[in-house]
């Protein structure tokens, strides 16, 4: 997990305004995935294909993980999003996201698709990854298969909105707690997901907020599955970005001490440490489980360009 690129924002782009994909290069979101699913109605598709490959081919993005969600394997678009998404703009592509996953079937025949017209065109074949969204009781049920299903998978994702709809959920506001409920009637959704996505080794990623404009709503909702350790949440909004960088980012506090404790488990098993199994720093004992917490921290910290602010100096003996 901690060499995986960060995600702590994805950014929502309708495939069909290539004015709103002009503005997406610009912003400061980790990934923007560019949307021929929800985001088209039906007959805007195919020009939307077209408005993603230009987009991708002109560049511009800078170092954000570029994304297509095309349409599931249940309508008539999908295998024409990927033909000409891939074919058209390939090299240019990190991932595809699939919605609406049921089960591992579904990434298969994408993984092979992705393959074909990988050969066909010239590309590296296994470069371009899936990122699979869980949005029903069939997913969920399967989503530990569907986690395994290919190595091409970098991201398990949960889709709100269509779930909710799915096991006929009593809420109007999507991903949001309900007054009627004491707790979190997503919990055990979200840590399903989770679960998943970390023994698979990928990352774990929130669905959307809808109240777009209420960013200290989004906030609350986002501080619930990063939390949980989700590496990110989508964002429909540009005013969403920044609140979702900053929540799923460690604080500089935390990143500044996992940092110290990487250091001094590293002095203290060496041969200048006495190849202790652990050691204090400060007045906390550290040993190989607090190493492994502090990849974490660490790694995210990493990803997300975080410059450290403390320095380790080893005791004197």
């Amino acid at each position: 997990m901690a060499e995986l690129r960060s995600r702590r924002s994805n950014l929502a782009v309708p495939g069909s305004n290539p004015r709103f994909l002009e503005k997406a290069k610009g912003l400061g979101a980790d990934q923007v995935f560019l949307d021929l699913e929800d985001a088209c109605a039906p007959l805007a598709k195919p020009g939307a294909r077209k408005n993603i490959v230009a987009a991708l081919n002109e560049g511009g993005w800078g170092e954000k993980i570029r994304t297509v969600r095309v349409n599931d394997w249940t309508t008539e678009w999908t295998f024409q999003d990927v033909i000409e998404v891939v074919g058209g703009a390939g090299a240019n592509l990190d991932c595809i996201m699939l919605p609406k996953v049921a089960d591992a079937g579904q990434v298969q025949a994408l993984d092979m698709l992705l393959t074909q017209i990988e050969k066909a065109n010239g590309l590296e074949v296994g470069r371009i990854g899936i990122e699979a969204q869980i949005e029903t009781a069939q997913g969920l049920i399967n989503v530990n298969q569907i986690a395994f299903a290919s190595p091409r998978i970098e991201t398990i994702i949960f889709g709100p909105a269509d779930f909710m709809a799915s096991i006929n959920m009593k809420s109007l506001v999507v991903g949001a707690l309900h007054p009627d409920y004491a707790g979190d009637p997503f919990h055990y959704i979200l840590m399903q997901i989770l679960m998943a996505a970390r023994a698979r080794g990928v990352q774990a990623i929130d669905g959307p907020f809808l109240q777009v404009r209420d960013v200290g709503a989004f906030r609350e909702v986002a501080k619930r599955s990063a939390v949980l350790g989700f590496d990110g949440k989508w964002v429909l909004h540009p005013g969403q970005v920044d609140a979702a960088n900053e929540i799923y980012s460690p604080s500089q506090e935390d990143y500044d001490h996992a940092e110290l404790i990487l250091d001094a488990y590293d002095w203290a098993t060496s041969e200048a440490g006495g190849k202790k199994g652990s050691a204090m720093l400060g007045d906390e004992m550290i040993d190989e489980a607090s190493r492994k917490m502090a990849l974490v921290i660490a790694g995210k910290g990493r990803a997300a360009g975080m410059q450290r602010t403390s320095t380790f100096t080893p005791p004197e003996s």
